[in-house]
C-alpha cells in the first residue's frame, strides 16, 4: 500500500480550514504524503477538499464544477471519490449532491451525526485527544471497577447515580496529566457516554483500561471497523441504571477482562496522532481503509 497507493487531490478554488483537530491533521499529512500524485491517471482515488461548514449549495457548486471541467467524477459517479466533513452530509435533492451522499467515501469524525454516516462506504476518524499523555506504567494495579471523566458542562443522570458509589471514580477534568495517568492506570473499565466526549477512549485503551461504552442503539460509526475487532477490546453496555452497569461489567472482569484489556493496549497505536505520521499511527490506519475502498464499480459512461 505504501508504495502503490495514489491519491489526486484537487485543487480548491480558495484556501480554507477545517474545524476540528483531527480534520486538519489528517488533511496536512495527506497534503504531504507520498500517497499524493500530480497524475490524475494513476490515481485509485480523489479527493475533494471543502471547507467545514460550507453550505449544501456551495457543495453542490463544487461537485458540477467537477463534473464539467474534468472526466474523472463523471467515470464512477464520484465512487472513487472521498472527503472530509465532521458535520456530514444530509440527504439532498440536488443530484450533485445526491451523488456525493451516496456514491463518495465520507471521511467523518467519532461520533458521527445522526444519520449521516452510511457504515459499508464511510469512514469515521479515531477521537483526537484533549492532551497528550506519559506512557503507560509497566505495572498497573486497579483499584476501582470504573472510571468517568466527564466534561462538567452538563452532567448525565449516570453520573449522578455513581457519584457518590465507592466501586467508581467519578470527576470532571483531572488536575494534572500525572494524576489522569493514575486513574486510568487505577481502573478495570473506564465509561463513555455514546454522543458525549470518547476523546479519551484511545488513552484508555493505552492504559488498559478496557473501555465502556454506553448506549441505547447499535454503533455503526466506530473508527477502523475494517481493522478492529471492537467485541475484542470495548465492552458495550445498554442504557440503564447503575444495578445494570455493573452486572456487565461484573461478567465481563470475570469472564475476559485481562484480555480484552491487553488486546487494547495493543490496539492503541492507531489512535495516536502524530504531526509526522508514523506506522500504523492514526493517519496511516485511515489511509490502509481508504485503500481497502480503491476497488469501485466502474459504472458505464453517458454518451
Amino acid at each position: 500500500m505504501l508504495k502503490t497507493f495514489k491519491i489526486f487531490m484537487y485543487t480548491p478554488n480558495a484556501a480554507f480550514t477545517f474545524n476540528s483537530p483531527a480534520e486538519s491533521l489528517f488533511y496536512a499529512s495527506l497534503q504531504n504524503s507520498p500517497f499524493v500524485t500530480r497524475d490524475a491517471e494513476e490515481a485509485h482515488l480523489f479527493f475533494v477538499p471543502f471547507a467545514s461548514g460550507l453550505s449544501a449549495r456551495s457543495i453542490a457548486r463544487v461537485i458540477r464544477r467537477l463534473r464539467e471541467e474534468l472526466p474523472y467524477w463523471n467515470r464512477t459517479l464520484g465512487a472513487d471519490h472521498f472527503y472530509l466533513s465532521c458535520a456530514g452530509l444530509g440527504y439532498e435533492s440536488d443530484r450533485n449532491l445526491v451523488e456525493l451522499k451516496k456514491n463518495s467515501i465520507q471521511i467523518s469524525c467519532f461520533p458521527a451525526p445522526a444519520g449521516k454516516f452510511i457504515p459499508h462506504k464511510d469512514i469515521a476518524l479515531p477521537p483526537f485527544p484533549k492532551s497528550n499523555v506519559p506512557h503507560a506504567p509497566a505495572n498497573r494495579t486497579a483499584r476501582f471497577l470504573g472510571y468517568f471523566g466527564h466534561s462538567g458542562v452538563k452532567e448525565s443522570s449516570l453520573v449522578n447515580e455513581l457519584v457518590n458509589d465507592p466501586d467508581f471514580l467519578i470527576e470532571s477534568e483531572p488536575p494534572n496529566h500525572l494524576s489522569y495517568t493514575e486513574r486510568l492506570a487505577s481502573s478495570k473499565f473506564c465509561l463513555f457516554e455514546y454522543g458525549g466526549d470518547v476523546s479519551g477512549i484511545g488513552k484508555a485503551l493505552r492504559f488498559g483500561c478496557v473501555p465502556a461504552v454506553i448506549t441505547d442503539r447499535p454503533i455503526q460509526d466506530l473508527p477502523f471497523l475494517d481493522v478492529l475487532r471492537w467485541q475484542e477490546i470495548v465492552v458495550f453496555v445498554p442504557v440503564g441504571g447503575v444495578k445494570e452497569l455493573k452486572l456487565v461489567l461484573g461478567r465481563t472482569y470475570g469472564d475476559r477482562h485481562e484480555q480484552m484489556s491487553k488486546l487494547g493496549v495493543k490496539a492503541s497505536q492507531h489512535f495516536v496522532w502524530n504531526e509526522v505520521p508514523q506506522p500504523l499511527d492514526s493517519f496511516h490506519t485511515v489511509m490502509y481503509q481508504l485503500w481497502l475502498r480503491r476497488h469501485t464499480i466502474r459504472y458505464p459512461r453517458r454518451e
